[in-house]
């Protein structure tokens, strides 16, 4: 099978854009802007890594490394799912629509666009997660307590995407980052600094498991502590904080290689965890990502409440066969984010990945894309 490595591709400038959309109703008024990003992953991982692209550095997650080479499908095979699962989690089945994204500037600025109905109803007026992709310690607690205080003063769930490892995207399209484990680790305890006591989710760093293969074994062991130590001190500073670790996508790594990855980062132990996280910004089918990830979770072990978050955001139509990463045509817009999926050890599904924020194809990468954000929603 040909896959696709996860790309990630950051845009904006060291002031960032926030790019997170909406729930069903309400907008939360927020004064600070995060500096986020918007994701782009490719669907095949960088084996061998190729020389990495001209980086576009930017706060806003798009496309990262090079689109890879073809790997084998994960083995074993994933089995499809039953539909006989147990009831959906207790929490707050109403996620967080922070007010200030590209897709609300563009549906507010363009009330007769013929598309605009299509593109405020069916993406719009969904949550997104909210991404932190520039290192700036001064003002990284500031800018998630904006997000948090908002999102609880609702009553809903903000979903958070820390997104600043060093070495992030092994030099390809969104490299940065931190410069060093040491400054990204009291990055993080700013960020943790910002959680609240509200209900929050964090996806933590996105590919930095699942691409770590570019790194020396070294390097891979020191990133792995660096995660393990985050995810300690996110859940530390907020008593509600879920925090859900990188297990790539199903088109990926075997289950079993990941697993072993995600146990050295610390996502087996509950003291740092509550699970994984797949297909940010990629486009494979809810029940491939349900299965793959429960096979993750096996062979993980740890805590029977460990479960799994899914990126539904771009996966409607399921990942493209030729294995094309870049703005694949075709692809439309996944189930509505919720977190009440019905589904056993499936916490939520989530729009990681803002649907019509191109990965470099349709448009700038990471810009909101209107003929992209059409074509996924119609």
């Amino acid at each position: 099978m040909v896959a696709a490595a996860s790309v990630v591709v950051a845009v904006g400038t060291a002031t960032g854009m926030l790019t997170a959309p909406g729930d069903e109703d309400g907008d939360g008024a927020d004064v600070a802007h995060p500096q986020v990003t918007h994701s782009v992953r490719p669907d095949t991982p960088p084996a061998p890594p190729s020389p990495p692209p001209s980086p576009s550095a930017v706060p806003s997650r798009s496309a990262s490394s090079s689109p890879a080479t073809g790997r084998p499908a994960p083995d074993p095979s994933p089995k499809r799912v039953s539909e006989k699962e147990k009831p959906p989690p207790t929490a707050a089945t109403r996620l967080y629509r922070h007010a200030d994204s590209q897709v609300l500037d563009w549906v507010r600025a363009h009330p007769d666009d013929p598309r605009r109905d299509v593109i405020a109803s069916r993406i719009a007026d969904h949550p997104a997660a909210v991404w932190f992709a520039d290192h700036t310690p001064a003002t990284i607690t500031a800018r998630v307590r904006a997000v948090t205080s908002a999102g609880a003063a609702q009553g809903r769930v903000p979903v958070l995407v820390p997104y600043a490892i060093p070495d992030r995207d092994c030099g390809g399209h969104s490299e940065g980052g931190a410069p060093d484990l040491d400054a990204y680790d009291a990055w993080i305890d700013r960020f943790a600094a910002g959680l609240g006591s509200g209900e929050v989710i964090v996806v933590l760093e996105p590919d930095s498991v699942a691409q770590s293969e570019c790194l020396s074994a070294g390097d891979r062991a020191d990133r792995f502590a660096s995660l393990a130590r985050a995810g300690r001190v996110l859940k530390d500073a907020g008593p509600r904080a879920r925090v859900y670790y990188d297990a790539g996508h199903s088109g990926w790594h075997a289950p079993a290689k990941q697993a072993g990855w995600l146990k050295q980062a610390g996502a087996a132990s509950a003291d740092s965890s509550d699970g994984v996280f797949s297909n940010v910004s990629n486009f494979h089918a809810t029940a491939d990502e349900i299965a793959y990830d429960r096979a993750v979770l096996d062979a993980l072990g740890g805590p029977a409440t460990l479960g799994a978050v899914i990126d539904t955001s771009r996966n409607g139509n399921g990942a493209p066969p030729d294995g094309e990463w870049c703005d694949p045509a075709g692809r439309r817009i996944g189930r509505a984010p919720t977190l009440s999926t019905g589904m056993g050890r499936i916490d939520a599904y989530l729009w990681v990945k803002l649907p019509g924020e191109s990965d470099g194809c349709k448009g700038e990468p990471g810009t909101f894309t209107p003929s992209y954000a059409y074509d996924l929603a119609r």
